[in-house]
């Protein structure tokens, strides 16, 4: 299994990128799949998340009405739509995905996820 995110790159504040993240060895239309960032010195954080069961959205409260997450099944793909990009949003974005079937865990909780991808890295900075 491997999971890649691209998309990522230096924005002005302001502005907008949309992640992708896709997987080979896996489908993604029935996973969970999340996506975190971590800054330098912080620890890292769910970002979005999109459930396998029922495609219930979740987002951190520091990205809410910014950042949309959603999948294009016939592609395989996860996306992240980050508009309205703050200094704060610079980190590296890495897309996880969960395959165990139980529904009892923190979307959030990193140790909840299975694969991962290597990250791509998103500068906003003017």
């Amino acid at each position: 299994v491997q999971i890649v995110e691209s998309g990522g790159g230096l924005v002005q504040p302001g502005g907008s990128l949309r992640l992708s993240c896709t997987a080979s060895g896996l489908t993604l239309d029935s996973d969970t799949v999340a996506w975190f960032r971590q800054a330098p010195g912080k620890v890292r954080e769910g970002v979005a998340c999109v459930s396998g069961f029922d495609s219930r959205k979740f987002y951190g409260n520091s990205v809410k009405g910014r950042f949309t997450i959603s999948r294009d099944n016939a592609k395989n793909m996860v996306y992240l739509q980050m508009n309205s990009l703050e200094s704060e949003d610079t980190a590296v974005y890495y897309c996880a995905v969960r395959i165990r079937s139980s529904t009892d865990f923190n979307v959030f909780a990193l140790a909840a996820y299975d694969h991962w991808g290597q990250g791509t890295q998103v500068t906003v900075s003017s």
